[in-house]
């Protein structure tokens, strides 16, 4: 008898449908699978056959033959086991072949003793299972509330093979797992942090507050102590709200890395990796390549915090990231590309004593303070739109005694921030519908923040009059701006 059944896998952090396709002979007892599956796919074999006797089913002593469909495809992981399971209790006569089982997706791993066990990129694979006209999900019940935030599919949890076994037949019930995207609603502006907490550095402020208007990198560069770190944490607070189909993206890469803590993300990432941090933690890698802290900083913020102190291999490895928002890991067993849109904040101090420019003396010797700096390349200061130099705090600000700023809160700036970016989002579609009227080819759309414009969106987006071409042609020649850099102070002029 031939019995199929549905379900999915993974690649990178895309899924796609696989068809469990088991045919079961009366002949000399075999076990065999075919269809590219790794190890872990391998492996289920053994699997399944001790959840199935320990759950009081005889694994049937015929001749079994299992294909993973697309065969020429790469499976990889345990989330097929349970739909291995089913095919080979369908294919048995445990389950009649008059269930209608092709409209449902089966995902889980199994335990030897019939449990099923969470896994990771389950939101993927909902997905890829909508995409391809499922309306019915089985997971483990861990992840359960997970899938359910995909629309469109009824989500069951489930507990182990007995249950899903009793309830196929008809024999039992279990309620769906839903998703109210109310909760979403009221939980994206929950923090506990806020940009009032940051005492003073109200040029710092507005800095950042241009930057997080128009998704711009930047720098900051103050001694020890000036609350560099502390701006930069606050970041988050006051980008823009995280719409569902954003926390979708982030919720994606998370799922897929296993660091998924919630049904969805709710807040922008925020990633700040140690110094030391390899060149495959950063930018993503590993035999079965993985994202790294670019990607799970994807829709947020990069923090490099000191700088200077990261190798600069791997702060070169950042350049091609910046520019084209994803990157591409190559790898013997595939070529993965990973979303990687994020803003990135990098901090510093002037000197490698930190007290270079400030009320402090300087210890550091003659040469060292350019050495320091030499550490980051001009090619990638080139990619940082805002650099900004903090001061040391006054000791009337530190005790609350500087007048107050009621302006500065993490609300307040959120505020104006969504404000800018949807006038920039009204003005970008007004300015191309003019553009398209008088016959120019725009082959880009409205682009998501003003970092982003590319260059003939820029022609467009960014005229300027007679008088601002004059004191532009001064500052381009007297900085000695490069393409990238002309291109950079347009598009922050901008915002």
């Amino acid at each position: 008898m031939l019995s199929t059944v549905y379900t999915a896998a993974l690649y990178g952090i895309e899924s796609f449908l696989v068809t469990i396709e088991c045919s079961v002979w009366d002949r000399l007892p075999r076990f065999d699978m075919v269809g590219l599956g790794d190890t872990a796919v391998k492996e289920a074999k053994d699997r399944v056959r001790s959840a199935l006797e320990n759950s009081g089913f005889v694994f049937p002593e015929l001749d079994i033959m299992i294909n993973l469909a697309p065969a020429d495809r790469r499976k990889e992981g345990s989330a097929c086991d349970l739909a291995i399971c089913l095919s080979i209790l369908q294919g048995a006569g445990h389950i009649p072949l008059s269930k209608d089982l092709s409209d449902a997706c089966f995902i889980g791993e199994l335990s030897l003793s019939g449990e099923l066990r969470p896994i990771s990129g389950v939101l993927c694979m909902a997905l890829a299972a909508k995409e391809a006209g499922k309306h019915v999900l089985y997971v483990p019940r861990e992840n359960a509330a997970e899938a359910a935030v995909v629309d469109g599919l009824t989500v069951y949890g489930i507990r182990d093979v007995r249950e899903i076994y009793h309830l196929l037949r008809g024999e039992t019930t279990v309620a769906p797992t839903t998703y109210d995207k109310k909760e979403f609603d009221a939980s994206i502006r929950e923090t506990g942090v806020d940009f009032a907490d940051v005492r003073g550095q109200y040029k710092a402020k507005r800095a950042l507050t241009i930057a997080a208007a128009g998704g711009h990198n930047v720098l900051l560069i103050g001694p020890p102590g000036a609350g560099k770190s502390m701006l930069a944490k606050r970041i988050p607070t006051i980008m823009p709200d995280f719409t569902f189909e954003e926390a979708i993206e982030s919720t994606k890469i998370y799922s897929v890395s296993g660091l998924l803590k919630e049904n969805i993300m709710t807040r922008r990432p925020f990633r700040s990796p140690h110094h030391t941090v390899s060149a495959a933690g950063m930018i993503g890698g590993g035999a079965n390549p993985k994202p790294g802290e670019i990607s799970l900083a994807h829709g947020g913020v990069l923090f490099l915090d000191e700088l200077p102190e990261f190798s600069k291999s791997l702060t070169e490895t950042l350049r091609q990231p910046l520019e084209d928002g994803e990157v591409t890991v190559t790898r013997a067993k595939a070529r993965i590309t990973y979303p990687a849109s994020f803003m990135m904040v990098c901090a510093m101090n002037p000197c490698k004593c930190g007290n270079f420019g400030s009320d402090k003396p300087c210890t550091c010797r003659k040469g060292d303070v350019q050495k320091y700096l030499d550490r980051i390349s001009g090619p990638l200061l080139d990619r940082i739109d805002i650099q900004i130099e903090l001061p040391s705090v006054s000791f009337d600000a530190l005790r609350g005694n500087a007048p107050a700023r009621p302006d500065e809160g993490s609300a307040e700036i959120r505020e104006k921030v969504n404000r800018a970016r949807a006038f920039a989002k009204e003005r970008a579609q007004i300015l191309l519908d003019k553009a398209e009227s008088e016959g120019m080819e725009v082959k880009s759309g409205i682009p998501r923040s003003n970092a982003t414009l590319t260059a003939p969106q820029i022609r467009i987006q960014c005229v300027l009059d007679e008088d601002a071409e004059d004191i532009f042609r001064a500052a381009f020649e007297k900085l000695g701006l490069s393409a990238r850099g002309h291109d950079r102070l347009l598009k922050v002029a901008r915002t």
